[in-house]
């Protein structure tokens, strides 16, 4: 594994776990550049003290949970609020359905187990495990993941439940200059390989491509010369969107594991 990635040139799209994830690339040898394709910003705004207020006098009968970082940013707003226990409280009297190991481990640092999880870390598993329950009528406090959720927004509603959304943090483009640099290192097949960690990165760099009138170009690029890496189902589901299909994804859905996984199928294909 030390040297599988011997002469390759890997862009890193996330913000997040870049230097961690750069160091890996280089002990297997090959050299990691930083191409931030998304920036996080965390509310702490009125709005926000808004729904925690909201939600801690007006407990829901369900939860669902979509992150985990958005599930400490709101431990976070509601300790500077001072109700962090009573936020503690409700979500323990609540069901709560939680997508993604990152989710279910935040809850288990405070005690909490969900009583539905994704069998795929995607919304469509989240979905497929709250199906079984009847949902009219209940009220369902929805933790959003920096984007909108209109699929399972909608799902829920079709099933009869009553929704309030509650937004922790958003996804916003990065510079302009970093996705004119990404994409230009696309385009002229300047790197061997792009590795993504959230679908916003993919969203935000092809919504930049066909502004440019060089979306096919990108997207000829990830079908020849340049792979697409993607930490997960919901990553691959973005790319797959913006027209690309040459994916390589890790069975564990881990930053670390996708590294891992490149290695593997360069190798492999060598």
């Amino acid at each position: 594994m030390a040297d599988q990635l011997t002469g390759i040139t890997v862009a890193l799209a996330g913000p997040r776990k870049s230097e961690e994830l750069a160091k890996l690339v280089s002990n297997m040898g090959g050299t990691a550049l930083l191409r931030p394709a998304q920036g996080t910003v965390f509310l702490d705004g009125e709005e926000l003290r808004q729904a925690l207020e909201s939600w801690t006098r007006n407990p829901p009968d369900w939860t669902i949970l979509t992150t985990g970082m958005g599930l400490d940013a709101l431990f976070g707003a509601a300790g500077s609020m001072g109700i962090e226990g009573r936020l503690q409280e409700v979500l323990a009297s609540s069901m709560i359905a939680a997508r993604g190991y990152k989710t279910v481990n935040a809850l288990k640092k405070r005690g909490l187990i969900p009583d539905v999880r994704d069998d795929d870390g995607s919304t469509a598993g989240l979905i497929r495990g709250l199906a079984s329950f009847d949902l009219r009528g209940k009220e369902v406090i929805l933790q959003l993941h920096g984007d909108p959720a209109p699929r399972l927004n909608a799902w829920l509603e079709e099933a009869g439940a009553a929704v309030r959304q509650v937004l922790p943090y958003r996804h916003m483009p990065p510079k302009q200059e970093d996705l004119e640099l990404l994409l230009t290192e696309i385009t002229e097949e300047k790197l061997d390989a792009v590795a993504f960690t959230s679908a916003p990165q993919i969203r935000f760099l092809a919504e930049y491509a066909l502004g440019c009138g060089k979306l096919q170009a990108m997207i000829h690029a990830f079908e020849t010369g340049v792979l697409a890496v993607s930490v997960g189902r919901i990553t691959s589901d973005a790319l797959k969107e913006a027209g690309v299909n040459r994916i390589i994804m890790p069975e564990q859905e881990r930053m670390g594991s996708m590294i891992v996984e490149l290695g593997r199928y360069l190798a492999a294909r060598s």
